[in-house]
């Protein structure tokens, strides 16, 4: 908890560095047409609007990443026409590195809200020496239904992920956050449990799934989201082991906000795995990448994740593991034997923006 307040104040120090600075570069468009108080006055005016507009569409936090942003690229167009103007003896009419700055960031933040906002397939092929003849995967997580779908636009993602034909389908956490509507919840829960499988659909909880606010924020309780999951066929796993085929086994944990103790607690990995025959194929669905070597020791075959947003923003992608707060932020590694998969996500949270990922849901293809 104490990194993450950490990780605010450090962030709204920098929001507010990145907002003086771009105010002052705002005036540059007012040179020589005002006096300097008249100019301080329209630059400060043209960055309260900037902020304001996009807290007004979006929300503070987005204006705040949205300000940062601006200040970097900024001051990158900056440099680059300084340095052209000293050694290369171009003279500007006009201020061309203000205007190149505002351009590449609406470009920047556009193709961050198309990556965001639409949904592709990532696919996977693994093998293994046990004996599991084919299994098709489909996974998801971070729905945060409501964010940047609701309950309805979720069928259209439905249909994507049952035209792979999965055998099983995992819904690794985060699935619903505070902002999504108990109509949004239902819809959503709804159209998943329509999926066809061999196997089934089985979820297992992210940080956001039990709500931070309460269920009257909301209008619905962890409890009321589990019921609605089971009641459209879909398997809630809490710290649980399932079996299937003679072949596989599916190793459901609780959030490690449990294991933090902020929420409860939950199991290690070696209590849900010690009486399990190793012999077999080990799936863990774990929403918070974090418990690597303790996976791995444990002898799991696969690790199934989500919850970093495969990094969110570029070129501050790998924030997490380097704060070690992940140990994984996207994509695939393997460590002895286990292979780890990490997903960015089929949505988003607060930031309406990924620019250095995209949403997508997972197919792994074990043979």
């Amino acid at each position: 908890m104490k990194m993450w307040i950490a990780i605010l104040g450090v962030s709204l120090f920098l929001w507010g560095i990145s907002f003086l600075f771009i105010c002052f570069r705002f005036t540059r468009f007012f040179n020589n047409r005002y006096n300097r108080k008249k100019q301080l006055l329209l630059g400060f005016s043209s960055g309260l609007l900037f902020v304001g507009g996009i807290t007004l569409f979006f929300s503070f936090v987005n204006a705040v990443v949205c300000t940062i942003y601006l200040a970097m690229i900024w001051a990158i167009c900056d440099m680059i026409f300084a340095f052209m103007q000293k050694f290369l003896n171009f003279n500007y009419k006009y201020y061309y590195a203000g205007i190149m700055a505002i351009t590449l960031t609406s470009l920047f933040f556009a193709f961050g809200w198309y990556f965001n906002h639409n949904v592709w397939k990532t696919e996977y092929n693994l093998t293994t020496i046990k004996g599991i003849s084919g299994l098709k995967i489909v996974m998801f997580s971070d729905a945060h239904v409501g964010t940047t779908f609701d309950g309805k636009k979720f069928k259209k993602y439905v249909k994507m992920m049952q035209n792979e034909k999965p055998d099983i389908v995992f819904v690794v956490g985060d699935y619903v956050d505070d902002s999504t509507s108990k109509q949004d919840m239902i819809d959503a829960t709804k159209a998943l449990g329509e999926m066809k499988t061999k196997y089934g659909i089985y979820f297992v909880s992210g940080n956001h799934d039990k709500g931070y606010y309460g269920s009257d924020y909301r209008g619905f309780s962890a409890d009321d989201l589990s019921k609605e999951l089971m009641k459209n066929n879909i398997k809630v796993l809490r710290d649980e082991v399932l079996f299937f085929n003679n072949s596989f086994y599916v190793i459901g944990r609780k959030d490690y906000s449990e294991d933090m103790k902020l929420l409860g607690n939950r199991k290690s990995i070696f209590e849900l795995t010690k009486s399990l025959d190793k012999s077999k194929y080990l799936i863990v669905l774990d929403h918070q990448p974090v418990d690597f070597d303790n996976q791995r020791l444990a002898q799991v075959d696969l690790v199934l994740s989500g919850h970093t947003h495969g990094g969110q923003m570029f070129p501050f992608n790998q924030v997490g593991k380097w704060i070690g707060a992940n140990d994984l932020v996207y994509g695939y590694q393997r460590l002895d034997g286990t292979d780890f998969i990490v997903s960015s996500g089929i949505s988003d949270w607060e930031i309406k923006f990924k620019t250095g990922t995209k949403s997508e849901f997972v197919v792994v293809n074990v043979k």
